[in-house]
């Protein structure tokens, strides 16, 4: 089931790029949860509402964005991801490009959560090494 949780994983980011949000929650469970590190919108977001909602509001900054997952790591019902965001703020022709990681849980071949971290290589630790497998994108 693992390959097929990072291949849901991966889907999720290009429907992102696409801003398709029916394909990035179509593998999803109704009740996913997003959490977020602490600051200004940090916390616990349940369902594709509050989900959705986070997402697009973090996108109005931005002229354009592009996710891109570096390094995926399947663990069991679990998917740690390096991912390098680029992006160009409205009104300005200068692009920003930030690392961080994703750690998603799946249950039953649906997300369930999933957890962003500054430090990217953070939701690898979380995800644990031990005999895990890195797959490149």
């Amino acid at each position: 089931m693992s390959e097929e949780n990072v291949e849901i994983v991966r889907s999720v980011y290009e429907a992102v790029n696409r801003e398709d949000w029916d394909a990035v929650f179509r593998d999803q469970s109704p009740d996913v949860e997003l959490t977020t590190p602490p600051g200004p919108r940090g916390g616990t977001y349940r369902g594709r509402e509050e989900c959705q909602g986070y997402f697009q509001e973090w996108l109005t900054a931005f002229e354009e964005v592009n996710v891109e997952p570096e390094e995926l790591l399947e663990s069991g019902d679990q998917v740690a991801v390096i991912l390098k965001v680029r992006a160009r703020p409205k009104g300005s022709s200068a692009e920003v490009e930030i690392r961080n990681g994703h750690l998603w849980a799946f249950r039953d071949g649906k997300a369930v959560s999933m957890r962003m971290f500054p430090e990217p290589e953070n939701a690898l630790e979380a995800a644990g090494r031990g005999s895990r497998r890195y797959l490149g994108y």
